[in-house]
């Protein structure tokens, strides 16, 4: 019993690490092995001496409105503006409450000053990634549009 206690963490690791070789090998054969059934719904496999015909079709995590990177970009931004501008704001409305507390005192003055600044630079930076990105999907648009 004492050897279970001293060495419980390595049988774990071993444990996990051979579940893990096991479900990997199983899912590969299973794939691998995989019978599809034909027109009959037989399930038999196709040996006729080219080999099976496999075919896959991806679908798209995102939706059919996403079906291009810069629309991806667009997308991306639009969430992260709709999360980051009301963040802006309450933390714009934080450093209002830290210059109030400050109260002349001159180290909580440069707290809060420092939180403004970070505050707009964190603003100025979501902002103008927006305006960049906009720009330049204008830009290819535009050279879409002329090629």
């Amino acid at each position: 019993m004492k050897i279970l206690k001293t060495k419980k963490y390595s049988i774990l690791s071993n444990i996990l690490k051979y579940s893990f070789m096991f479900i990997l090998v199983v899912s590969v054969s299973s794939q691998v092995f995989a019978v599809e059934p034909d027109v009959s719904g037989s399930t038999t496999p196709d040996v006729s001496g080219s080999g099976m015909n496999i075919t896959t079709k991806i679908e798209n995590p995102l939706g059919d409105k996403i079906t291009d990177i810069p629309k991806f970009i667009q997308e991306a931004i639009k969430i992260v503006l709709t999360v980051g501008i009301p963040l802006i704001a309450l933390a714009i409305i934080y450093t209002g409450f830290l210059f109030v507390e400050a109260q002349g005192n001159p180290e909580k003055l440069s707290k809060a000053k420092k939180a403004l600044i970070y505050t707009l630079i964190g603003g100025a930076l979501l902002l103008g990634a927006f305006v960049i990105a906009n720009a330049i999907g204008a830009t290819v648009d535009d050279i879409k549009k002329s090629a």
